[in-house]
């Protein structure tokens, strides 16, 4: 693999081709923040999460991000999930699981992500929804008081991911079938020629509304719907 990897950028030809994409200013600069945007994409939950970073309480450390934490945990009442937007909970770390903190203690404190909200969070702080930018929401939020900027975050990784995961599953069917196709030649070309040609006029939409009507549309059964009707172009 890094042979092949080598030789293609080691070819004059490719050198070529990628000197005159460095040339080109703005697909240069548009194709590097793309790739910051995706990679950052990618780890959105330390950007944008309704659970801190990182919890001190009675001196040890927690990753709420990465671990589900009990109320009880905390000193709390309930054996459910911890809220750590609550004041309540806030107060329970702060004061190491007690009413108030006691003389000589060290405090706990919690470190939240840039925006502390996720895609689904809902802020009952804002006096109407949707509302528009401020100091805690920089988007405004929506029609049900979430966070415009977080979902934004989230939705573009899934955009992404979704349109990566259908292009590579759409160019490994429509190349193999392509190379099958090709290396046989003859009735095989023929008949598959023709399937191909009843595939791609099936009405993909209609399809997709009509299996959505019967399970939930989840992003790997999108994903392959997508993916089975896509590939059709890349035959040839």
């Amino acid at each position: 693999m890094e042979n092949s990897v080598l030789i293609i950028f080691s070819d004059p030809l490719s050198q070529r081709r990628w000197r005159n994409f460095k040339a080109n200013k703005r697909g240069y600069v548009s194709a590097v923040l793309l790739i910051v945007l995706v990679l950052l994409s990618l780890v959105a939950e330390l950007i944008a999460n309704d659970k801190p970073l990182l919890v001190k309480y009675q001196g040890g450390f927690y990753t709420p991000v990465f671990k589900t934490y009990l109320e009880t945990d905390f000193n709390g009442d309930f054996a459910t999930e911890a809220d750590f937007r609550d004041p309540y909970v806030q107060d329970l770390i702060r004061n190491n699981g007690e009413k108030t903190l006691a003389e000589g203690d060290s405090p706990g404190w919690m470190l939240w992500p840039l925006i502390s909200f996720s895609y689904d969070t809902i802020n009952y702080s804002v006096s109407q929804a949707p509302s528009p930018p401020d100091g805690t929401n920089l988007l405004g939020t929506d029609e049900q008081a979430r966070d415009v900027l977080a979902r934004v975050i989230y939705g573009f990784r899934v955009s992404i991911l979704f349109g990566l995961a259908v292009t590579v599953m759409s160019t490994l069917i429509g190349v193999l079938a392509g190379a099958l196709q090709g290396f046989f030649g003859g009735r095989i070309d023929l008949f598959f020629q023709r399937v191909v040609e009843i595939w791609a006029s099936t009405p993909t939409l209609y399809l997709i509304m009509i299996i959505a009507a019967v399970i939930e549309p989840t992003f790997l059964i999108l994903t392959l719907l997508i993916g089975l009707f896509s590939w059709t172009g890349l035959v040839g």
